[in-house]
């Protein structure tokens, strides 16, 4: 299932990469440019969506590569949700952050203090 919404809930930040090399990631960095390349359409809006991404722990293998496409609670339940960098148009249910901002969060989140990213709106995370 593709319904390109973005989960609600409350996901691990354990593992990042892109299509660039390592800024001094504090996550685990999977660097391959030919594997997250083959998930980037052929817009040119696009082709530095993947630079930096770090994956959000919905429906993914906790330690696999972000571009790992296994969904430990099967397809139809979605998966494949990142925060990557921004574009200045809509994503399929990720998150996009500035690159400067980017760079930061993979300097910064320390795996041994487990980041979290809170997702959704008030109402729907209550309920």
């Amino acid at each position: 299932m593709d319904d390109e919404r973005t989960p609600v809930g409350v996901f691990g930040l354990t593992d990042a990469g892109g299509t660039l090399g390592n800024p001094g990631s504090r996550l685990p960095y999977w660097h391959d440019d030919h594997a997250f390349a083959s998930t980037i359409t052929d817009d040119e809006a696009h082709a530095h969506d993947f630079d930096y991404v770090i994956a959000i722990n919905y429906n993914r293998l906790v330690g696999a590569p972000p571009y790992d496409w296994s969904r430990p609670d099967g397809v139809d339940k979605g998966g494949g949700i990142w925060l990557h960098l921004d574009h200045g148009d809509g994503t399929s249910a990720c998150v996009t952050v500035p690159e400067s901002g980017m760079r930061t969060l993979l300097r910064t989140l320390d795996p041994g203090d487990h980041p979290v990213v809170v997702m959704g709106d008030r109402e729907r995370l209550m309920s």
